[in-house]
């Protein structure tokens, strides 16, 4: 049942509505305006309250890890590390971590000195993040100076844990990318790696060293590590280097580790590729069995390796020989926010292994927002973008949806014309 209408006024008598002026629509306006005013900006002092909550819980927790990595627990302490490690990855501290730089670099060093395998490895690897997160200057610096005559140390002694060896390996290699300020501390920190690798070497004689895979790991590491450092090298020094090694770095392809073949291939391609832009018309006698031996590896069928392992192997190989034979290289790009980097080289790739190796997942982030990687990679000052700019750039979930609807349509016709048993065999 409808309901009767409401009167108004007095007696009874229906009052006159008074028609809507232009200052009644001014106020109303002014006041719908100014209430949405208020409410967007409680909404932002609230998002912004929350914002810094969450920065302060961030903080707290890493001021707990520091403070935890001095614990008499060993796992407390590992659990301490590994949270600053993953921290450091993730995220850019630089302003919290340059103010106790020394406080955690006390830690490393009383892990690494009093720690044991799995915790000498994690204070390795936090070292490079901090010197990662630092950037290259007078505070990382400060910090290798302390960290590097522990990590020879460990290194260099025998009856050390071999796990915190091969950190040890990989951590020094980057620290002294990164921090070390003088060029013949590189090339002594070199040959400390080079006292290592050449073991694995096969002898003159042909007979070939027996070393257990611990040990080979802890070689490839040092390879790797010693490749790294070759590429901010002088011309005269690649020179000597070339003339020292590259006539023994082949025999580690003969080396039972995929792992270490694959090392020994890429710092070949690496070492062929920094002397010909010293040297345009450089000539090396042993040019063609290193193409076979190259060649080889590259269409590997032996039955009794893995089959992962082999087509890991043939796929590095592949380019390897085509930058021994070609001097070429096959590019990769690497897509990051807005941006695109192109490893065009064996010198860039090889610093952008050694970086994501610590980084890992986060190293895209570091690609946007960390200084000094960036600068590595000659990629310019950070770019400052909103989320919503970045939002508006990318496109829609159904949009995506249906480009790859069509995509996969298209590509189903063309496949179905060459599947359909009815063509006939003479079109072909």
């Amino acid at each position: 049942m409808p309901r009767a209408k409401k009167r108004s006024g007095r007696g009874g008598q229906q009052g006159t509505v008074q028609p809507f002026s232009d200052e009644d629509a001014s106020i109303e306006t002014l006041s719908h305006c100014s209430s949405l005013s208020e409410r967007t900006s409680v909404a932002e002092e609230g998002a912004g309250d929350a914002e810094e909550m969450a920065q302060e819980d961030f903080q707290y927790k890493l001021k707990v890890y520091i403070d935890s990595t001095v614990d008499k627990s060993a796992k407390t302490r590992q659990g301490a590390l590994d949270g600053l490690k993953t921290a450091m990855a993730t995220k850019i501290l630089y302003e919290f971590i340059s103010e106790r730089r020394m406080t955690i670099t006390d830690s490393i060093e009383r892990c690494l000195k009093k720690g044991k395998g799995v915790e000498q490895s994690a204070a390795a690897s936090l070292a490079c993040l901090l010197c990662i997160q630092l950037g290259s200057g007078i505070e990382s610096e400060e910090v290798f100076k302390t960290l590097k005559p522990v990590f020879k140390t460990i290194l260099n002694d025998g009856a050390a844990n071999i796990q915190a060896r091969q950190a040890c390996a990989t951590s020094l290699g980057l620290c002294t990318l990164v921090a070390e300020d003088d060029i013949m501390d590189v090339y002594a920190t070199m040959e400390c790696f080079e006292s290592l690798f050449t073991h694995s070497y096969v002898r003159e004689d042909g007979s070939r060293p027996s070393v257990n895979p611990q040990t080979t790991q802890l070689h490839t590491n040092a390879l790797l590590s010693w490749a790294l450092l070759l590429t901010i090298c002088t011309g005269s020094h690649i020179r000597a280097i070339a003339q020292k090694h590259l006539a023994k770095l082949p025999r580690l392809l003969e080396n039972d580790d995929v792992n270490m073949r694959i090392a020994a291939g890429e710092t070949i391609a690496l070492l062929f590729e920094l002397i010909r832009d010293v040297d345009p018309e450089f000539d090396y006698d042993g040019w063609e069995p290193l193409c076979e031996k190259l060649n080889a590896l590259a269409t590997d069928c032996n039955k009794h390796r893995a089959k992962t392992d082999k087509r890991k192997q043939r796929s590095v190989f592949r380019d390897v020989l085509k930058a021994v034979e070609e001097g070429d290289f096959q590019s990769e790009t690497i897509r990051f926010g807005t941006e695109r980097m192109v490893i065009d080289s064996w010198v860039r790739k090889r610093t952008y292994d050694a970086f994501r190796e610590f980084v890992g997942s986060g190293m895209n982030y570091h690609l946007q927002a960390n200084e000094f990687i960036r600068d590595v990679f000659e990629l310019g000052p950070p770019m400052l973008i909103d989320s919503a700019a970045l939002k508006a750039m990318k496109s829609s979930r159904l949009e995506r949806h249906l480009y790859n609807a069509a995509a996969f349509k298209a590509r189903t016709k063309a496949r179905n014309k060459f599947r359909d048993k009815r063509v006939d065999v003479g079109e072909f």
